[in-house]
């Protein structure tokens, strides 16, 4: 019956949908509804899945750039009228068995999520979240520490110097230290400057001061409101029962108002623009001459418009994605910059899309070499257009991304209608993706120049076109401290002498209250009768292919096969081990058999889900100091493509190519991309470094040795998930791969006396198989504490704590989901960082 408060929903672009849509391509059924008295949107995606998700996001539009939506939902998460301990959230996690507790704040909207495959969670859960967005407490306090404050650097001490403090501050500090960051914003901010996109959404830190309680209180009352809401529920648990508990803690609280969050249209410009913005130096940067970005980006189409915007999308997949598309060819293989710009791509995340297509790692003489090849490579696609088996390779990709399950769909499924339901799109359209894709297939073949006339039209005839260029600044950072101490001295100096005692006063409350320990006794907590008390078995049947062991497990993959190989690294060479990482993320992208790396790379495009190779380490189950080490090989592939999946990994094992000045050239750009990911400027002898090498032979030379090692059956353990009727075809195709791959098994004895083959992979199935484990006998943990000095004005801290093994009793308690639990999770931690 309480389905009858809710209608049948209408869009702002059309007449009455459907209340029901069964979804087929995601096996969902969608049921779409709107609350009489509220006009609150509500969508629930019924699926056979017991990891239920609730979320519910509010259209949050910022005119200026305080930080407000961002203040506001940490401060949300401080306490509410029934829970009013602080940060309940946290303090839920030990109470609960959620797999996803958290909130976002994006540019438009900001989202709070969770879910759980637990139907008492589930109500516990919802009644916190319900609870914290409707009826926060919004204390004072909370919004001094969550986001800004005037505070002694000592809080006891008032002769202590004055300065700005809060979480929210601190942490957009942090965020535009990175300078990737930094040109993603300005980006945003000055391709759309007509309305909240022109603003910081998650705050500017010179802004950020300027925001008062009051408006926080304000900004409340006018965006979280049920008029402005839009729930989302997923999973297999019933609906009646969310929309009773949803009316009776929150809706009928309300009455419907007019929101006035919309965002209109941006402007077109009439001519194109040009704008310049600077950064801080990377000190680790592998040429210092070459920390220019340059990119040019163009405003589109409204994401309300589903196919338009789905066109777009695989439009823009086509110009950058892998080495056979035009933009890589034209921009990455020439080595002009070290890879393209973290912004690139299809962005739909704002009202009306956006594409960018750029460099980073330039240098600033390279500026009008990079504007012209861009341009000429849109000219090109105009005149070519795109290789027919390019665009079959991403509509299988399409095909291979509806079909794969994971455990965290629900959320995907959150994040991916957010944008386009956040402005009044349909949610149900966006997710008929079959419907999308026969469409988009009966255009090209009604107009072979579909995509031409694309980009014709958003590209080459867009003058609504931003070219933003981003260079170093030696005083950057400098610039940065003095705006800053500027801006505290002008806070400062309006103060009158009340207002610092009430500023000492304030902060000894602060830290009063942070020193308490909360009573969280007012918050739900999950009882023993609440759990399952049996876990699901799930079967697995141990054989052998080739002599190699092999791990079966049927399960229902919706048409698709996953394959993995462990492959132990016990025999190779100390000397070989730093390169490791190196041989992983080169190894299947080199070319192998007859295929160039072009080929190869739109092989695995077209016959598989993508195939990756990465280093593995597995701790032993009993013994703390006992482990294994090894390479993880990766793939999944539609029942169809099991042979071609796994004749590619054969071509791998057997015909790789190392020497060819072709291969020599994509190694050195491959080394070059990863040097331009943070991660790869902090590795000893890292890609950065191999790239500036004037002479790769050297290091080529090792690639070989590392594969006669690790690409060895000898060594080999395998593990096939496929559907019951598959599994048969599957196991034969592990056993043809197995022989293909004969000739490289070679026995080869440890490099360490130190391995030890201990522990069967089955203990209960009685089978010789086992794992070869490395034990470490002169190892003694001990209480340490490591410092490295890094040029970033972002700090970050973590301790290790050695507890017990899997298989201990206690493990449970001490695991890593438990005690991250009880401690909190990793933290970076800003200058000037006092919550």
């Amino acid at each position: 019956d309480i389905v009858r408060i809710w209608n049948k929903t209408k869009t702002l672009r059309g007449p009455s949908k459907k209340l029901v849509t069964a979804v087929p391509d995601l096996f969902l059924t969608s049921v779409k509804l709107s609350h009489d008295a509220t006009g609150a949107q509500y969508l629930h995606a019924a699926r056979d899945d017991s990891n239920n998700l609730f979320s519910v996001q509010f259209r949050t539009t910022p005119m200026d750039s305080t930080g407000v939506p961002h203040i506001l939902e940490h401060t949300v998460l401080c306490g509410s009228q029934r829970f009013p301990c602080r940060d309940p959230f946290f303090k839920m996690l030990n109470r609960s068995l959620s797999t996803f507790m958290n909130a976002f704040t994006a540019s438009d909207y900001t989202m709070y999520p969770f879910s759980t495959q637990n139907a008492k969670d589930f109500q516990n859960l919802l009644s916190v979240y319900l609870d914290a967005v409707f009826f926060p407490c919004l204390r004072e306090l909370d919004f001094c520490q969550e986001g800004w404050r005037l505070e002694h650097e000592t809080p006891t001490d008032p002769s202590s110097r004055l300065m700005f403090k809060g979480v929210v501050f601190n942490e957009m500090k942090g965020v535009f230290s990175d300078n990737e960051s930094l040109y993603a914003q300005h980006l945003q901010n000055k391709l759309l400057p007509d309305h909240t996109y022109a603003v910081v959404s998650g705050g500017a830190p010179l802004d950020i001061p300027d925001l008062t309680w009051e408006q926080l209180k304000h900004f409340h009352a006018t965006h979280y409101h049920p008029s402005n809401a839009r729930f989302f529920t997923y999973g297999d648990l019933p609906l009646e029962q969310h929309l009773q508990q949803i009316e009776k803690e929150a809706l009928s609280k309300f009455e419907r108002t007019e929101p006035n969050t919309a965002v209109p249209p941006q402007a077109h410009w009439d001519k194109p623009r040009v704008d310049h913005v600077t950064c801080r130096p990377d000190a680790l940067a592998p040429d210092p001459m070459k920390q220019n970005t340059l990119c040019m980006s163009y405003l589109l189409g409204d994401i309300t418009d589903t196919f338009e915007a789905f066109t777009l999308s695989l439009l823009s997949s086509l110009m950058i994605s892998g080495p056979n598309s035009p933009f890589y060819k034209a921009l990455i293989e020439p080595e002009i910059g070290s890879d393209f710009s973290s912004s690139v791509g299809f962005d739909g995340s704002t009202r009306q899309a956006s594409f960018t297509i750029g460099l980073q790692g330039m240098a600033e003489d390279n500026t009008e070499t990079v504007k012209h090849i861009i341009a000429q490579t849109i000219d090109d696609i105009v005149a070519t257009g795109f290789e027919e088996e390019q665009i079959e390779a991403l509509l299988h990709k399409i095909e291979i991304q509806m079909k794969h399950q994971s455990t965290s769909f629900g959320l995907a499924l959150a994040s991916y209608i957010a944008s386009c339901w956040n402005h009044d799109g349909d949610p149900v359209q966006l997710l008929k993706i079959s419907e999308n894709v026969s469409r988009f297939q009966q255009c090209l073949k009604e107009n072979p120049r579909y995509l031409q006339d694309k980009v014709q039209h958003y590209f080459k005839d867009n003058t609504h076109r931003l070219t933003l260029t981003m260079s170093p600044d030696e005083r950057f950072l400098e610039k940065q401290a003095e705006a800053e101490e500027q801006k505290l001295q002008e806070k400062i100096q309006n103060l009158s002498d009340a207002d610092h005692k009430d500023i000492y006063e304030k902060g000894l409350q602060l830290l009063a209250v942070q020193s308490t320990t909360q009573d969280a006794s007012c918050l739900p907590a999950l009882k023993v009768s609440d759990i399952e008390p049996i876990i699901p078995y799930t079967p697995v049947q141990l054989g052998t292919a080739g002599g190699v062991p092999v791990q079966c497990c049927e399960q229902p993959t919706n048409g698709m096969v996953y394959f993995r190989a462990m492959c132990n690294l016990n025999s190779l060479p100390e000397d070989l081990k730093i390169y490791v990482p190196l041989f992983c993320s080169v190894i299947t992208k080199l070319g192998c058999g007859e295929l160039d790396y072009r080929q190869q790379a739109q092989r695995i495009e077209l016959k598989t889900g993508g195939m990756s190779v990465s280093p593995q380490i597995i701790p032993d189950t009993d013994q703390l100091d006992l482990y294994e080490q090894g390479i993880m090989l990766s793939s999944s592939c539609l029942e169809r493509n099991l042979p071609d999946m796994f004749q590619l990994w054969s071509d791998i094992f057997n015909r790789l190519v190392f020497f060819q000045e072709t291969e020599k050239e994509i190694f050195k750009s491959l080394c070059k991309s990863a040097s331009a990911r943070p991660a790869g400027d902090l590795q000893r002898d890292g890609p950065g470094e191999i790239a500036e090498l004037t002479d790769l032979t050297s290091v080529l030379r090792k690639l070989p040795r590392i594969k006669r090692h690790l690409l060895n059956p000898e060594n080999m353990r395998c593990a096939v998930n496929a559907t019951p009727q598959k599994m048969s075809d599957a196991a034969g195709e592990v056993e043809r791969f197995m022989g293909n791959i004969a000739a490289n098994r070679k026995e080869r004895k440890p490099v360490r006396p130190t391995v030890v083959e201990v522990r069967p992979l089955d203990p209960q199935a009685g089978s010789s198989a086992s794992r070869k484990l490395i034990s470490e006998p002169h190892f003694k943990p001990c209480q340490m504490k490591t410092s490295f000095q890094l040029p970033f004005n972002v700090n970050f801290v973590s301790e290790c704590v050695r507890t017990v093994p899997f298989s201990h009793a206690d493990y449970a308690r001490y695991s890593k989901h438990n005690l991250g639990k009880q401690l909190g999770t990793s933290r970076k931690v800003y200058p000037a960082g006092h919550r």
